[in-house]
């Protein structure tokens, strides 16, 4: 594992990536298009990407840690990983809003039925 393990200039382009990546996550926070909860895991990844750039020999040292000899099969297990970390996270989050979406219904149909209600009661008594 040298230390030369990223060509500059890729180093160079990757640094430019991400910096566009970060502001473009900073932009979606202020246009509020992103809350900030939900922010973090991309931040932590923007960290992550930015630690294997500055220090890219970290990268086949883990992959060497997790017992995967070839790194191109380590890159793919570790963001295999990443997305099924975030494919949970959306999941938790879609049944999340479903449940208070459902309670959100049935709270509007029971003040419906009370509206109904009290409508027919005050008829009754004018009537």
């Amino acid at each position: 594992m040298g230390a030369n393990i990223l060509p500059v200039n890729l180093r160079i382009t990757l640094a430019i990536a991400l910096v566009v990546y970060l502001v473009l996550i900073l932009v979606f926070l202020k246009n509020k298009a992103i809350e900030l909860k939900y922010t973090l895991l991309w931040l932590a990844a923007g960290v992550a990407m930015g630690i294997l750039i500055v220090f890219p020999e970290i990268l086949p040292w883990f992959i060497h840690l997790l017992g995967v000899t070839d790194n191109m099969n380590g890159l793919f297990l570790i963001c295999i990983a990443f997305l099924m970390m975030l494919l949970m996270e959306l999941t938790s989050i879609v049944s999340r809003q479903a449940r208070k979406i459902r309670r959100l219904t049935q709270n509007q149909a029971i003040m419906e039925r009370e509206i109904r209600e009290l409508k027919e009661s005050i008829g009754e008594k004018n009537g």
